[in-house]
């Protein structure tokens, strides 16, 4: 099918009231600024794969990764001065529709490219300061809680978030319920806690896989594929969408492979442990997951390319349906396992599964993660001269 096109682009400041001057600065600084946004894109896409915990307790998905931005709410923001004047505060509070990845996203990009830095304003550099800002204190928290930290800068930063802010509801506001600190990565090393047993966190990894599988091939892809929703488009101002979806299911792979940028299962991993148990029913299973995981990637990066234009190409079908396929064959690998919740051998194995997908996947991701938000909010510091 033809190609479709349906974003508009709102200006952010194109009033006759609103300080509408230019950033003086170079055009090599915010092309900097962009390739960095891919790089901290790249990693929070990694993380997709366990939203549980932190992500969720602390609403920090919605707060960071929200889309479509709801660009008439930011064109309204730069336009009102009380508000820009007490941005760094302002963001804490905002409807997650203007905030992260893609209220950054949307000031730096257009059209897949960096936007003509005659185009950018200072309004927009300052909002987009102020969002990166937060935006970097919010993969702290991710980090430390998973961690277990107790002190140290980001363990500072986290502390700060976790006073200024406050849970989200359904439509990405702001609640009255408060933060507090909790040890993420412990609580998931524990039975009796979160998880009654061992097993039952192991099962939480296959689990928390599904879900980002689920919501690429079903609403991610799904709705503008499928006409019900042609503006949930993420990533369209980067053009950034078919590697975002292929990150999401890279997720899937490090977490069932036991350690960040796997290619192969560890020996402490959830899918070595299937594959070496001398159970054939538990090999065949993980067999199948590998088998379905390669061919997911494959019809993804297959995508015609740009998603924000091909949308209802051919080759999307063959993603979401390789995508379902993905997801029966890790609800299959779940049953079987759960059928093993009264042998202790399997227990104690899931036991160092689970210690080690703390360490090596969920903590490493995180502390990249981390990294390289910080990196895109100094990038973007450097915008202006």
């Amino acid at each position: 099918m033809a190609a479709v096109c349906c974003m508009t682009v709102v200006s952010c400041s194109d009033d006759d009231d609103v300080d509408s001057k230019t950033v003086e600065g170079s055009q090599q600084a915010l092309d900097e600024a962009c390739a960095q946004w891919k790089k901290a894109r790249a990693d929070w896409e990694n993380t997709e794969a366990f939203l549980f915990g932190a992500a969720d307790e602390y609403s920090i998905d919605p707060h960071t990764d929200t889309w479509p931005v709801d660009q008439t709410a930011l064109a309204n923001i730069l336009r009102d001065n009380s508000v820009m004047g007490d941005i760094q505060n302002k963001v804490r509070t905002m409807n997650s529709g203007v905030l992260g990845y893609h209220g950054i996203e949307y000031v730096l990009f257009r059209e897949g490219k960096a936007r003509d830095i005659s185009q950018l304003t200072n309004l927009e550099y300052t909002y987009v300061c102020a969002v990166a800002r937060d935006l970097y204190q919010a993969t702290c928290v991710l980090e430390t809680t998973w961690s277990g930290a107790s002190s140290g800068e980001r363990y500072n930063e986290t502390m700060d978030y976790l006073k200024t802010h406050s849970k989200l509801d359904d439509d990405g506001d702001v609640t009255n319920e408060g933060l507090s600190y909790f040890n993420f990565g412990k609580d998931f090393k524990t039975p009796g806690g979160s998880y009654e047993t061992a097993l039952d966190a192991t099962i939480e990894i296959i689990e928390g896989a599904r879900d980002i599988i689920s919501e690429v091939g079903g609403s991610k892809i799904g709705l503008p594929y499928t006409g019900e929703d042609k503006s949930y488009i993420e990533s369209p101002y980067a053009y950034n969408s078919i590697i975002d979806f292929y990150d999401n299911i890279v997720s899937c792979k490090n977490a069932l492979y036991g350690s960040k940028g796997a290619t192969t299962p560890n020996e402490k991993s959830l899918i070595y442990f299937c594959l070496n148990s001398n159970n054939n029913t538990l090999k065949s299973a993980a067999e199948d997951v590998q088998k379905k995981l390669d061919a997911a990637l494959k019809a993804i990066n297959g995508m015609k390319a740009p998603f924000a234009l091909c949308y209802t190409d051919t080759s999307v079908k063959s993603a979401i349906d390789a995508l379902d396929e993905l997801d029966g064959s890790l609800e299959s690998l779940s049953e079987k396992l759960q059928g093993f919740a009264a042998d202790k051998t399997v227990q104690a194995q899931c036991q160092v599964i689970n210690e080690n997908y703390v360490d090596n996947v969920i903590v490493a991701t995180y502390r990249s993660l981390c990294d390289n938000a910080y990196a895109l909010y100094n990038a973007i510091i450097k915008i202006k001269k």
